[in-house]
């Protein structure tokens, strides 16, 4: 059994140390060949320390760093990035990165045929077609880490595309859940910080807020398993144990199961196609009374399906999207704007940029940071 040689972008962030996790539960597996964080240098070098890794990048420039140890090659920037994702030798990298930081070393992997395990799906919300083209080309594998992806990559496993019907992707729904609408005016960013089942970062938490977060995952699902967006649902599922599911022609349906831990899909991602100890708990099915399902209120929840309508759009909306959202939440965040004004701001920014058609890769950043400029620029009128 040959060791899998494993680079992580955005290793200090949640997934990231979830990654560190499952490799520490099973280290005659994996080594780790190249890090990188955002700006977290000395978390970063405790785990280069760890792990006797010798490659390592700090990705935001002006981020402060300590003396670079010897032994080790602190990197910085998005170049950095892509040397550790492209230039380690790792056989997997892991994008676990926030916002669009890790599009040019997911673009970079992919070029250079890794297997990329994807955490972080804004890389094919952005960039869906040119990135599955260029993964084609190239003969990368692109495994899905969110826990919905990977649980429906699981369910699809062995059986023929022809004969699904649909993808079922469940969601917590949130700390809002069921929060009256005119309540959700006085929600706090610590109210939604408070994920009912699942430990993540701020950005993915506030999005599960929103119900953003599942907008963008029928996207990504939709250039992943090449299925129809009229084929993909959303279930409220608040338990978080059924992770997603597959209804297939003949009306059967397969369901993944498990506790709500990022370790079991990481898991699953690193040691494709074997399975392998992930650390997560398993599920004792008969303490488990209820499972419940249910529509989502997309009038509560706008950006669900503003999201899926910006995916079946193309071009250039995903990443105005994804851009006009990282604005919203870094603005909801610091106390700026109110839950409610999330929405607002996004569902805003896609109709005050101009829709262009999507031809290379290097003008998604463009088209982000447009994203996020035409919000800040909406938010500071609002303020007037």
């Amino acid at each position: 059994m040959s060791t899998i040689k494993v680079a992580i972008l955005g290793s200090t962030g949640s997934v990231g140390t979830q990654t560190l996790d499952v490799i520490r539960s099973d280290p005659d597996r994996y080594e780790v060949v190249g890090l990188a964080c955002g700006s977290d240098a000395d978390g970063l070098l405790k785990q280069a320390d760890e792990f006797n890794v010798r490659t390592v990048c700090v990705g935001i420039h002006n981020a402060a760093t300590p003396p670079e140890p010897n032994g080790i090659t602190l990197l910085r920037g998005p170049e950095g990035m892509c040397e550790v994702a492209a230039g380690t030798g790792a056989d997997i990298v892991v994008v676990a990165t926030v916002g669009d930081a890790g599009f040019a070393p997911t673009v970079a992997a992919v070029e250079d045929g890794k297997s990329v395990a994807l955490a972080s799906k804004e890389m094919l919300v952005m960039g869906g077609s040119l990135i599955t083209e260029l993964a084609k080309s190239s003969g990368a594998n692109i495994l899905p880490v969110d826990s919905e992806h990977n649980a429906l990559w699981q369910c699809l496993r062995g059986e023929s595309p022809s004969e699904v019907s649909r993808l079922i992707l469940t969601a917590s729904g949130g700390p809002f859940r069921e929060t009256p609408a005119e309540r959700l005016e006085s929600m706090t960013p610590e109210d939604a910080l408070k994920h009912p089942t699942w430990n993540m970062g701020a950005k993915i938490t506030i999005d599960s807020a929103t119900l953003m977060n599942k907008g963008l995952e029928v996207i990504e699902a939709h250039w992943l398993f090449d299925i129809p967006y009229e084929s993909i649902d959303v279930l409220i599922h608040p338990e978080s144990i059924v992770h997603s599911m597959v209804e297939f022609v003949d009306g059967s349906i397969k369901a993944q199961l498990g506790s709500p831990d990022m370790r079991l899909p990481i898991a699953y991602a690193l040691s494709y196609p074997e399975r392998r100890p992930s650390g997560a708990r398993h599920v004792d099915l008969a303490s488990l009374s209820n499972l419940h399902f249910s529509a989502p209120d997309h009038g509560r929840f706008p950006l669900l399906n503003t999201a899926i309508e910006a995916g079946r759009r193309g071009g250039n909306a995903p990443a105005v999207l994804c851009g006009a959202d990282d604005a919203a939440l870094k603005l909801f965040l610091a106390g700026k704007i109110t839950f409610p004004v999330i929405a607002d701001l996004v569902i805003e920014t896609l109709q005050e940029v101009e829709h262009e058609e999507l031809h290379d890769l290097e003008a998604v950043p463009g088209f982000h940071r447009a994203g996020f400029e035409t919000a800040m620029s909406l938010a500071a009128i609002r303020s007037e």
